[in-house]
Formats: structure tokens, sequence, C-alpha cells
């Protein structure tokens, strides 16, 4: 690596560590020139799959837009950032770990509409009014009466905890 004071080519690594959540390494270079000392950041470079539109048109993947989606579903929720970039990390190693190029935006709209269900009810329930496209009550019906039938793993496991305390 080139030394970023002199330009020197030749550079030696001092100490490496993990960083961030273990997928970033640190290194401690040396310049074997000039002698000063920097740190630079190593990472995979991963390419999320382009996303096949309902139209048939093909786009980017782009983060910003998941986010925006889902703080639009959360927005005035009582859901920390924290959990939000946790679901939007968990959507991000879905979408790598599936390993296809492209993938249809409803695949994405459903790993969307599970993180919120297990974040918060009333933004799962926001965010498949607009993905679903209720056209009435009923189909909002139908949703809570779902939610009820079937609560999200977390909920079901909290209540269980509840019982255990009595």
């Amino acid at each position: 690596m080139r030394c970023p004071f002199c330009g020197a080519q030749d550079t030696k690594v001092r100490d490496s560590r993990l960083s961030g959540e273990g997928d970033q390494v640190r290194r401690r270079r040396q310049c074997t020139e000039c002698k000063e000392r920097f740190t630079t950041y190593e990472q995979a470079e991963l390419s999320l799959p382009r996303v096949i539109k309902r139209n048939g048109r093909r786009e980017p993947f782009l983060e910003d837009k998941l986010r925006s989606g889902m703080m639009r579903a959360l927005e005035k929720r009582p859901v920390g950032i924290e959990r939000i970039e946790s679901a939007i990390d968990t959507i991000k190693r879905k979408l790598l770990a599936c390993g296809e190029r492209e993938v249809a935006s409803r695949t994405i709209g459903e790993l969307v509409m599970a993180e919120l269900r297990r974040l918060d009810q009333v933004a799962y329930i926001r965010f498949a009014s607009v993905y679903l496209s209720f056209e009435d009550i009923n189909a909002y019906r139908e949703v809570i009466e779902h939610l009820e039938r079937e609560p999200s793993p977390e909920l079901h496991e909290r209540q269980l905890r509840l019982l255990d305390e009595e």
C-alpha cells in the first residue's frame, strides 16, 4: 500500500485486528521510508442483487430506499435506531445469502414485512397497507386478525416469560 504522507510504495503492517461487528479488519501500517504510521480498514466487497420491479424493470438495490420505507412505517413508533439498523442488516444478509444476482422486489417486501412484524405490529400494518395495496377496511381487519392468531416469535416469547414470572 502506498504511504499517504510521502508516496512511497512500501509499507509494513504493524498490527491487525477485527473492528466493527467483525466484518472489517483494522490495520496499523508504517511507511518504510518516512516512518509515518497510518490506519487502513479492509472489508469484503459484496454486491447485493439487482431488484426486479413488478413491471419487469431492473434497478440496483438501494439501501437508502429500504431504510426510508422502513422509517416511514416506523414513524412515531417506540423502536430504537439500533434495532432498525439491525433489521436492515438482517435483510441485507439474507439477500446476500440467497446467492442470486437478481431478486424480485416482492421478495424484499416480504423480508421487510417479516422484520417489521418482529419490531412493531403497528409499523407492520402500515407497511402492509401500502405494500399489499389494501382496498378496503376488510383487508386491515384480516391482517389484524392474523396478527392476533399468530403473534410474532418475539411477542410470543415475551408473553411466555411473563407467565413464568408469576
